[in-house]
């Protein structure tokens, strides 16, 4: 569920937007880094710190002597007077080797200087009244007396403020406070937090100009793809959508909206052509038919007018039939493509025009053999009717009718030959010339199906060839 909505989450989200994310992640990274260190820089510093105060500690309790003598009641103001004259002298003596001074501390800002403090029953205290005054912060981590210290400004060093970490402890009725001065991050961990804090927000620009840049790459090709879609919408097929160079993010995209379009062009094309030589086909019938209604007000017998009128229904129920086939070019439903044997189809429509054609003693003969191509069945068989309708039509009585069909490569050939007139022949006795009405139906279909046709004269007769590309 989880992956689920992360990979949803990032669907949603546009490249600009991971991009500026990425960048903002990766500064907060640094960011984090830069403090995390900062801390872990800090804690050891207050460890070294503690070590030493504890080592103060241990050192004045042993100088200090038994705890008999500075239990509750035994201590008086002249020991007091005592112990603050030891502590000034304590404070102020020989350092230790590697110990840093508090004038030293005040001076440069380093850490290390020793702070005291301690407290009698009786007298005056002795040392940094500020460590008694200050608020303490324990650090439990690095013992149970151990605090920390902020001491303000002026409390030791007139210039600035300090931090320590004190030990707090009593030796007999004495109340002692013992700290060592941290040293401050330094002018370096100043550098480094700016170099960070630099890097940071290089990478936070970086990644602003990466998402205006993928934006901007981005919103060109989508205008690319509009303008190709807005020119389909009112019927410009020549745009196209640059495939490549400009979002690659785009590039499926892109490549199927071309080739949609390229198929929508393929498809217009195909339907503007067969629109055209049915329209013009169209024209000779109902021609037809118009001059035969405008022949039947002058006719003056009755076998005359039952004439014109039998040819005049016969020109418009040709042009019905021919709607009809337009009709089913148009059908989407029609366009499911299977697998199809021309032959198998061929035997179906021989068997359908054999009494026909018996009647006149013309032979229909299936020859060739299996040849598959991938179709439309309803309107292959259509197109394969019409051909045999018309060379059976204009086949002469006693004549014969081949019907011949073989595999190409991945297509298939497929033939027609009848013994008529001949394409181009002058037109019968009802005006209908050899390649009749249904042959532009026929050119419709082969195109939708990647095909052609052409029609060549028999010497006598006339030979109409198929071929089917796939």
């Amino acid at each position: 569920m989880a992956g689920r909505g992360l990979s949803g989450w990032l669907g949603r989200r546009t490249l600009a937007q991971l991009s500026v994310g990425v960048g903002v992640a990766a500064a907060l990274a640094l960011s984090g880094s830069l403090v995390v260190t900062g801390l872990a820089v800090r804690a050891e510093q207050r460890k070294q710190a503690a070590l030493a105060a504890l080592a103060d500690y241990a050192a004045m309790a042993s100088k200090l002597g038994g705890q008999e003598g500075l239990a509750l009641g035994a201590v008086t103001e002249a020991d007091a007077a005592y112990l603050s004259a030891w502590l000034s002298a304590f404070q102020d003596g020989p350092v230790d080797r590697g110990e840093v001074t508090l004038e030293e501390t005040c001076r440069t800002g380093r850490g290390g200087a020793g702070v005291r403090f301690i407290r009698a029953p009786v007298g005056k205290p002795a040392g940094l009244a500020a460590l008694e005054d200050a608020r303490a912060d324990r650090l439990p981590r690095l013992g149970e007396a151990v605090y920390a210290v902020r001491l303000a400004r002026g409390t030791l060093c007139p210039g600035r403020a300090v931090d320590v970490v004190m030990v707090r402890k009593s030796v007999g009725a004495l109340d002692i406070r013992v700290g060592r001065v941290v040293a401050p991050l330094g002018q370096a961990w100043a550098w480094a937090v700016a170099s960070v804090a630099a890097t940071a927000g290089l990478i936070l620009v970086t990644a602003l100009a990466g998402a205006v840049l993928a934006r901007g790459r981005l919103t060109t090709a989508l205008a690319a793809v509009s303008r190709a879609l807005q020119g389909a919408a009112i019927g410009d097929l020549t745009r196209r959508a640059p495939e490549q160079g400009v979002a690659p993010e785009l590039t499926e995209l892109t490549v199927l909206v071309n080739q949609t379009l390229d198929r929508l062009d393929e498809l217009m094309s195909w339907l503007r052509d067969s629109s055209d030589q049915l329209a013009h086909d169209f024209r000779t019938p109902l021609a037809r038919a118009t001059a035969r209604l405008d022949a039947l007000e002058e006719a003056r017998t009755a076998p005359e007018r039952r004439r014109l009128l039998d040819e005049a229904r016969a020109d418009l129920n040709r042009l019905s039939q021919a709607m009809a086939e337009t009709l089913m070019l148009r059908d989407g439903q029609a366009w499911a493509f299977e697998r199809i044997d021309l032959a198998q189809v061929l035997r179906a429509v021989a068997e359908l025009y054999e009494p026909l054609a018996g009647a006149r003693g013309v032979t229909v003969a299936v020859e060739g053999g299996p040849a598959e191509i991938l179709g439309v069945r309803s309107l292959i068989q259509r197109a394969l009717i019409n051909l045999a309708d018309n060379a059976v039509k204009f086949s002469p009585d006693g004549g014969r009718v081949t019907l011949d069909v073989r595999a190409e490569g991945a297509g298939a050939v497929l033939t027609v030959t009848d013994r008529g007139p001949g394409f181009g022949a002058e037109p019968s006795a009802d005006g209908e010339t050899s390649h009749g009405m249904g042959l532009p139906f026929v050119r419709a279909v082969m195109r939708r199906h990647g095909g052609s046709l052409e029609i060549s004269s028999a010497d006598p007769g006339t030979v109409v060839t198929a071929r089917f590309s796939r």
